[in-house]
């Protein structure tokens, strides 16, 4: 009996213990309950309040797209009006730019044409004025043009032409030609210039044909006579010039010369007759051109001969270097073998060296030492000069200068 009562004894104490333990674990479990419920409630809170961050961004963009969306779709519909208003606008700015340039630009381009109608009408003033001046002024404006065309063809004054030289003719009357063009071999052409125009004024300033025939008329018997007081002074056979059978006549007034040769057809072969032949500006500036290009052909020639010259001359000179440094390099050859002679009767056991070598040991006397000594090799270089020499001093001769020289 009391053995059973201690068993229960026993057991009712696991039991409370048991119980202890499982009071302890509902305590902790309610806790953990509570506090999870509490974590629950947070979350719950903060999702709301994700939830409402996340509804109002949603609300924003949407509202931010709807406008996007919207002023796309009006900038859409409204860019062609923009563009044409621009473009409108635009061109407007182009067409008031463009008026104020060209109205500045025709002010320019009149007040040009203006200064150049001024120039041109004293141009024509002073042509009037040599037209009709007397001998010597109508005279020197023709020398001026002619010697404009010379310059134009690229002749210079003292290299290619000379002006109103004095020359003798050869009963030793003085004469003075206008131009003497130079031509290579010493050969000369002559040009005078010859201008009486006051009849072709006339023949300008006629109101009827018969006025123009009759001033024409006059015009061509003033030629003739310029042509007949050339062929008298015969330019041709000055002392000291090399000139062909004719002279140049040289008329400054290209239409002067037109019409001269349409109103007499024969005023040429007439003046070719006497070995004057009658030239403008046009058809003279081809025959300038050629003694321009004569010139230059003969410069060309002239500096040919003189780079050949020149290198013979240098060619020669290289020769006389070539064998001058043979000369020396054989001297130098020379003076090698004698050196190397001396140290073989020097260096080794039987020169001279290796029999006092017994005295280094026996006297206490001695201080220096005995140099390596080495015979000198030849160099090469002084065989390929002889190489270079030798052919130069077989093919070229010098000549009695260069042979002085050396």
């Amino acid at each position: 009996m009391q053995h059973q009562l201690q068993g229960k004894q026993q057991e009712l104490m696991s039991l409370t213990s048991e119980l202890t333990e499982i009071k302890t674990s509902f305590v902790e479990k309610q806790k953990n309950f509570e506090q999870q419920q509490a974590q629950v409630e947070q979350q719950r809170e903060q999702l709301k309040l994700e939830f409402s961050h996340l509804a109002n961004k949603i609300l924003d963009e949407k509202s931010q797209s709807f406008s996007q969306s919207n002023k796309t779709e009006l900038d859409a519909i409204l860019r062609p009006f923009k563009e044409q208003v621009e473009g409108f606008q635009k061109r407007v700015n182009e067409v008031h730019s463009e008026s104020v340039k060209g109205q500045a630009t025709v002010s320019s381009e009149l007040k040009k044409v203006l200064d150049i109608g001024l120039q041109m009408t004293n141009e024509a003033n002073n042509l009037a004025t040599a037209l009709k001046g007397d001998k010597k002024t109508t005279g020197n404006w023709g020398e001026i043009q002619l010697e404009r065309t010379l310059q134009l063809a690229g002749l210079m004054k003292g290299d290619h032409y000379d002006t109103q030289e004095n020359r003798v003719d050869e009963e030793g009357n003085r004469r003075l030609p206008d131009f003497v063009i130079k031509l290579p071999d010493n050969k000369h052409i002559i040009i005078d210039s010859k201008v009486s125009l006051v009849a072709y004024d006339k023949a300008i300033a006629a109101e009827s044909d018969a006025e123009v025939n009759s001033a024409l008329d006059e015009h061509c018997n003033a030629i003739k006579n310029h042509i007949n007081d050339l062929f008298k002074k015969d330019y041709s056979n000055l002392i000291g010039l090399r000139s062909p059978s004719f002279v140049l006549m040289f008329m400054p007034i290209e239409p002067a010369y037109i019409e001269a040769m349409k109103h007499k057809k024969d005023l040429f072969n007439y003046g070719y007759e006497k070995n004057v032949i009658l030239v403008s500006h046009t058809t003279l500036m081809p025959i300038l051109k050629t003694v321009s290009n004569l010139w230059r052909i003969e410069q060309g020639n002239t500096e040919a001969k003189e780079i050949s010259l020149r290198a013979g001359e240098i060619y020669n000179q290289v020769c006389v270097v070539a064998e001058r440094l043979q000369k020396l390099g054989k001297s130098l050859n020379t003076v090698s073998n004698q050196y190397n002679e001396t140290v073989k009767g020097l260096a080794g056991k039987q020169g001279l060296a290796g029999k006092v070598e017994r005295f280094n040991q026996l006297s206490n006397k001695v201080t220096k030492t005995m140099p390596q000594i080495e015979p000198n090799h030849s160099d090469f270089e002084h065989e390929r000069l002889e190489l270079v020499a030798e052919p130069m001093a077989d093919n070229t001769p010098l000549n009695t200068s260069e042979e002085k020289g050396e």
